[in-house]
């Protein structure tokens, strides 16, 4: 498929999981990608499998806490590829704990790379996507965000402002042709839920209508509708991606 043909797309924290499979489902419908990660040395995996759709790749170092950073690798990739049509913020990290527990260090690590991180790669594409009138923007959130969940507060907070943030990024670019929506997956199948034990993974399962975990491709398909032009009057939304486990 070609809907992205002549189109760059940047996916960040694209190194592997949910981030890999949405690189790669761009690949596959045309587009040019710049994957990118917090060590360079991250994306040969991801690198070597894109390479084998035969689709043009780039691969950036980026730490998205760092705005400067964030600003100077858009600027390049533009000038590089002559325009930046789509963004994918995907990076992220937990640090899980109860409240009570939490130390200050891991509410901030969170905050900064999940919704600062999101903050900064938006603003330093929104001045590029704005001089060329259009653009598509997709924010990953978390069904978490949503609903909120014991133990996650630092990321519940973080995914929950990437959604307001969304909202409010999709009122302020609207009228120069760009897009902004988010994605906000349940539990996805990953190599922590295959560790599970099969008591834990029963009670997830019992929480999801579908009775079963979602894949890094469920959320890749989500995503590549909405950063393409058969979503193009769908701006400031949230879709789950979650098997039913809360419905809108």
């Amino acid at each position: 498929m070609t809907m992205f043909k002549g189109k760059t797309a940047i996916v960040t924290g694209s190194a592997r999981g949910i981030g890999q499979a949405i690189a790669m489902d761009l690949a596959r419908n045309g587009a040019d990608l710049v994957i990118c990660d917090v060590k360079a040395e991250w994306l040969s995996e991801t690198e070597a499998l894109l390479r084998e759709l035969g689709g043009k790749v780039t691969c950036k170092e980026l730490d998205v806490t760092n705005a400067e950073a964030c600003q100077q690798v858009f600027n390049q990739v533009a000038e590089e590829n002559g325009r930046i049509d789509v963004l994918i913020n995907n990076a992220g990290i937990t640090r899980d704990g109860l409240l009570m527990r939490m130390s200050d260090e891991d509410w901030d690590a969170v905050l900064t790379v999940n919704l600062k991180g999101t903050f900064n790669c938006t603003k330093a594409v929104s001045r590029i996507m704005m001089k060329q009138r259009s653009g598509s923007i997709v924010n990953i959130a978390s069904v978490v965000g949503i609903m909120g969940n014991a133990g996650q507060a630092n990321y519940a907070a973080s995914k929950g402002g990437v959604i307001a943030f969304t909202k409010s990024v999709a009122k302020e670019l609207a009228s120069r042709n760009i897009r902004a929506n988010a994605i906000a997956p349940g539990f996805i199948s990953s190599k922590m839920t295959d560790a599970l034990s099969d008591e834990v993974r029963q009670k997830m399962l019992e929480a999801i209508p579908l009775n079963a975990f979602g894949t890094p491709q469920d959320v890749a398909d989500a995503v590549t509708f909405l950063a393409g032009d058969k979503s193009s009057y769908i701006t400031g939304q949230v879709l789950s991606v979650n098997g039913g486990m809360i419905m809108q």
